[in-house]
């Protein structure tokens, strides 16, 4: 966890001298092209973040969504603390895009809050299904935030996953619910964070991330609380401060990921999440899919494993043009 030294030894050896010296600062990790391991990373964090939702969906029964969210990022500022203080060896609250810190956890407040309220009226396996709605939301938002090139088959793929979609919440019948519309918000806000953190990626430091989160999510909540305050009981704050242990450990995981794969590659892949939501959501509250949230999310998760598959093609290609230019 403690940070590499600064790479000052690049400036040392050019043959120009410098005109002063500057102050010595730390190196942010360097980002490496390994999607694998991303992958893989993101797939254990799937484990983590869906154990804090449907812990999260049970606490909703008793608890307001913005208390129950208030508890996470107190555990998750807790946590955090180390990174906080000057002196220590992990601290981390030095930034060089604070804008960008302060949006993302706001984002990243934002996904869990909107997540959270719609549990409460919505089965797990529905809400999970509609919030992974994100990858297609990450596809859009690469083209403007990372200057991604999406071709024609990936917005084919984009507008079967929104078809999904609008299998799983039937609107105008009777099976839709407006809290539906609550994970989609999720999943938008949880594409923006994404897309901040790709770009953040090998600039910022994993810890100066997570704690900027932290605090941003926390004072405001801390604002909001008080307004919906209800006493828990011992019960409640157990599960709470395990919903926060879980998702700071799956967030962690997360920001890991995308210092080893693109925002493209990795978003399709948490869709292993609905795996671990379905199979509590039965063991817990007996909720059983039906047949129309299966057949849409089929469709949201061929969407996205195309939207991947398209875009390993379009990095080997890239590869290819590489090698075969005069000037690589």
């Amino acid at each position: 966890m403690n940070p590499p030294p600064a790479a000052a030894a690049r400036l040392d050896s050019a043959s120009m001298p410098l005109p002063e010296k500057k102050p010595v600062t730390r190196r942010t990790p360097s980002r490496a092209d390994l999607p694998f391991k991303g992958i893989g990373l993101i797939l254990l964090s799937t484990v983590f973040l869906g154990c804090s939702d449907v812990t999260a969906k049970y606490l909703s029964a008793t608890m307001p969504s913005i208390e129950i969210a208030w508890i996470r990022f107190l555990v998750f500022t807790l946590i955090m603390v180390p990174a906080m203080v000057p002196g220590s060896p992990v601290y981390a609250m030095r930034t060089e895009r604070l804008s960008f810190q302060l949006l993302r956890g706001a984002a990243l407040l934002g996904s869990s809050l909107f997540f959270i309220s719609g549990l409460r009226y919505l089965p797990m396996a529905e809400a999970s299904a509609t919030g992974f709605v994100s990858p297609l939301f990450v596809t859009a938002l690469s083209i403007v935030f990372l200057g991604e090139r999406v071709g024609l088959r990936r917005w084919i793929a984009t507008a079967i996953g929104l078809l999904g979609v609008l299998v799983i919440l039937r609107p105008g019948t009777s099976a839709f619910h407006p809290a539906a519309f609550f994970p989609i918000l999720s999943a938008l806000a949880w594409a923006s964070t994404l897309i901040m953190t790709r770009m953040m990626s090998g600039r910022e430091a994993v810890l100066t991330t997570m704690t900027y989160s932290a605090i941003t999510g926390l004072v405001l909540l801390t604002a909001m609380v008080p307004f919906v305050w209800v006493t828990p009981s011992w019960n409640d704050i157990l599960f709470g401060i395990f919903i926060g242990f879980a998702s700071t450990a799956g967030q962690w995981i997360v920001v890991l990921a995308f210092r080893y794969a693109d925002a493209s590659v990795l978003a399709p892949f948490q869709y292993t999440q609905l795996v671990w939501v379905s199979i509590l959501g039965y063991l817990i509250f007996g909720e059983v899919p039906d047949g129309w949230t299966v057949v849409g999310a089929i469709f949201v998760v061929a969407s996205g494993l195309y939207i991947a598959h398209r875009e390993r093609v379009r990095r080997m290609q890239l590869l290819v043009l590489e090698e075969r230019s005069p000037n690589a």
